[in-house]
């Protein structure tokens, strides 16, 4: 199969974290870009030339692209040189992958799909989802040959090349990070890697789409299990009456040890969802991430046993509880999967919750209903409040002076506040 010599013009589905950062940086590299998404508020931010989520210096490089028209957003995916899907991949009650909305945008360009075309999938999906999407558009579209059944004379190249990147550092990484670029077949491989070319300045390490996929999956799995590793001690600690954060810095002296931080849990698009894409597909196989996943997933309740417990203690018969965060991680607006909305969610069937969270404006669905939760500024907080507790570290609260806490009993998750003077 002949296929164009360079890209043109690129068709990126799924305007989110990593969407539409991908989107604004293929457009500043000379590409015409147009971004799909089915949220019509995020399409006009996004075509006002304003961005919708939190990200550092995205909002110049999208005003940018859109003022020179390299990038546009719309609502349906239109013709295109090359695809990249970047939905969610999330998963369903009983831990199964939801596979439905990578489907949904896999009919979206199916209608405008010719010979010749790429697509990449960039959501984190379990082993062999490339394959059935390949499988999906070719039932949809049998004018055209796919790399499933048709190998090296497929006229559509399919590939798998997961996105690896940290919030709060997306545009530098998807510019100077590796990626795993995973094809159905070698060829496919190498015509993704060629598209990313243009914009990755990191090596592009060709593989299989199967093992692109569990690429992915394991870094993230690994990662899940070194965080239930900490958290387990922190656990422990707890009940001996032991810093673990003091515990874990004198470990971390041996030159072999390097023990992470324990939390409140584990948050997040990735950690927190990707481990059971493994376990869906090795349910005996995998004793040790299913262990981590339970470890993790038990903090928030852990955090809010310690809250109970603290409240008894004041004596109050309604203590008023602050909290600090609910973002999965520090300085972003990412509430994907919060362990601190995990743990509010618990505290708010007890007690009257105050909130300080500098990166929301408005409580999320999930607690948007409680009437005894209500979003305030970080002094308001602390002050309404008998017990605070601190479950994001975001850079406003870790300046915030000792005194404030003074008289209040203070439960620090994330064991980088300075401890008030009574303690």
């Amino acid at each position: 199969m002949a296929y164009a010599e360079k890209f043109e013009t690129l068709c990126v589905i799924g305007l989110g974290y990593v969407g539409l950062p991908t989107a604004a940086v293929f457009a500043s590299r000379g590409l015409e870009v147009v971004g799909v998404d089915t949220n019509q508020n995020t399409v006009a931010t996004i075509n006002s030339g304003a961005i919708h989520i939190v990200e550092p210096d995205l909002d110049i490089l999208v005003n940018g692209a859109v003022a020179t028209k390299k990038l546009r957003a719309a609502a349906r995916a239109e013709a295109a040189d090359a695809f990249i899907i970047a939905v969610p991949t999330p998963f369903t009650d009983n831990h199964k992958p939801d596979l439905s909305y990578l489907q949904a945008a896999a009919d979206d360009l199916a209608d405008v799909l010719k010979a010749g075309d790429l697509v990449i999938i960039e959501s984190t999906s379990p082993v062999g989802a490339t394959e059935k999407i390949s499988t999906h558009l070719a039932a949809k579209r049998p004018d055209l040959s796919f790399p499933h059944n048709s190998c090296m004379e497929a006229n559509i190249s399919i590939a798998h090349s997961p996105e690896r990147v940290l919030p709060g550092r997306v545009l530098i990484e998807l510019i100077r990070n590796d990626r795993v670029v995973g094809g159905i077949t070698p060829n496919c491989a190498k015509r993704a890697a060629e598209l990313y070319a243009i914009a990755v300045e990191g090596r592009c390490l060709q593989t299989s789409a199967r093992t692109a996929e569990l690429v992915k999956l394991a870094e993230n799995a690994h990662r899940d299990v070194s965080v239930a590793f900490a958290n387990e001690l922190a656990n422990v600690a707890d009940k001996l009456d032991i810093d673990p954060w003091e515990a874990i810095r004198l470990a971390n002296h041996h030159p072999r040890v390097n023990i992470l931080n324990p939390g409140p849990g584990v948050g997040g698009h990735c950690i927190a969802v990707d481990p059971w894409f493994i376990v869906d597909s090795a349910p005996e196989d995998t004793p040790l991430i299913q262990a981590a996943r339970l470890v993790n997933n038990g903090r928030p309740a852990r955090i809010a046993n310690a809250v109970t417990a603290a409240a008894a203690a004041t004596g109050l018969t309604a203590p008023m509880i602050g909290c600090l965060g609910l973002t999965y991680k520090a300085d972003i607006d990412d509430i994907r999967e919060s362990p601190a909305i995990a743990v509010v969610k618990i505290l708010a069937m007890s007690f009257k919750i105050r909130i300080a969270e500098p990166y929301l404006n408005i409580l999320p669905d999930e607690l948007a209903d409680l009437p005894n939760v209500e979003l305030s500024d970080i002094q308001s907080t602390i002050i309404a409040s008998d017990i605070v507790v601190l479950l994001t570290d975001h850079k406003q609260f870790k300046t915030l002076d000792p005194t404030a806490f003074e008289n209040k009993k203070l439960i620090n998750t994330r064991g980088n506040l300075k401890k008030p003077r009574n303690r």
